[in-house]
């Protein structure tokens, strides 16, 4: 085997080992990837890199994405394999998409963030909707996320009218107890 297969060899079993590693963290929200969960991740991972013309060295970014995704309430041992591997799709996508401008932990947050709190889990609204319009936002040059690594910056884009809450409730009290 030459130098560079060698190579390639040992990053994939890191990249294992980091992945299976991760196990000691999320077991606490019920989710654990069995050797074989892992090396699928991995291996549509590297498709996914394929298709997306990427390189990554070193761990990689899966590791991470369990990490940051492992506590959602939109993620159980059901999902959690084909959550994982959609993460890193839109992930990689996304990172093309805004030109490499975004650091890597600022797309995670980003992501986790209208995860939880704009998409209510849906991986579609996710990738479609919410990364779409803000990474049209970073092509035209938008730049604020830099100083909140990527935590509240939506809102400024999001072009869908939300619930106004406080108002809800008062309107609430107003029809019941009048």
């Amino acid at each position: 085997m030459s130098l560079e297969g060698n190579w390639m060899v040992l990053l994939q079993q890191n990249q294992l080992k980091s992945v299976m590693a991760a196990n000691q963290k999320t077991e606490r929200h019920g989710l654990v990837l069995s050797e074989q969960d892992a090396e699928l991740i991995l291996e549509e991972k590297n498709n996914v890199l394929r298709e997306q013309r990427r390189v990554e060295f070193g761990e990689g970014i899966t590791a991470r994405i369990i990490d940051e995704f492992c506590d959602s309430d939109f993620v159980d041992q059901n999902n959690y394999v084909q959550t994982v591997i959609r993460l890193q799709e839109i992930f990689y996508l996304y990172k093309n998409e805004m030109n490499d401008e975004i650091t890597d932990d600022e797309l995670l947050h980003l992501m986790k963030e209208q995860f939880e709190l704009i998409c209510f889990g849906d991986l579609d609204y996710l990738e479609g909707t919410c990364l779409n319009i803000f990474a049209q936002a970073i092509r035209a040059g938008y730049q604020g996320y830099q100083s909140s690594e990527g935590y509240e910056e939506y809102a400024r884009f999001d072009e869908v009218q939300r619930w106004d809450y406080e108002l809800y409730f008062e309107t609430l009290k107003e029809l019941c107890w009048g």
